[in-house]
């Protein structure tokens, strides 16, 4: 089975993996799930390590390819229909990580393993936490 990373669960999972919940720990480690890592978590990573948000960020951001690839995931492009999706949702949320990360799992009809409650509150994304 496939499923999406939210960045905080692939930050998490590199770099403090006891802040993962049992469920979202055995999505990560069973060897039927294949791990997919988004282009938005490589952009949001990048951008909170910037403005000074996210300093341990660094390391991963330097090395993303290396870190999604020691995981075991693959890599995920944004494409125009997920861009067009995340754009038209009907969604009172206006983050464009999150966004994006939302019509990346529904397009591609994987689950996404989050803690941020916010994407319950989306009709038709099934979360792992």
């Amino acid at each position: 089975m496939k499923v999406l990373l939210d960045t905080h669960v692939f930050f998490w999972a590199l770099v403090a993996p006891d802040r993962l919940s049992n469920a979202a720990q055995s999505a990560i480690e069973d060897p039927a799930s294949e791990l997919i890592v988004s282009a938005v978590s490589a952009w949001e990573l990048a951008t909170k390590h910037r403005i000074g948000k996210l300093e341990a960020a660094g390391p991963i951001v330097l090395t993303y390819e290396r870190q999604v690839a020691d995981l075991g995931a693959q890599q995920l492009s944004v494409s125009t229909s997920h861009a067009l999706l995340a754009g038209t949702l009907d969604w009172d949320h206006r983050e464009p990580f999150d966004r994006l990360l939302a019509a990346q799992s529904m397009a591609e009809g994987m689950p996404l393993i989050t803690k941020d409650s916010a994407f319950a509150t989306l009709p038709g994304i099934h979360t792992i936490w």
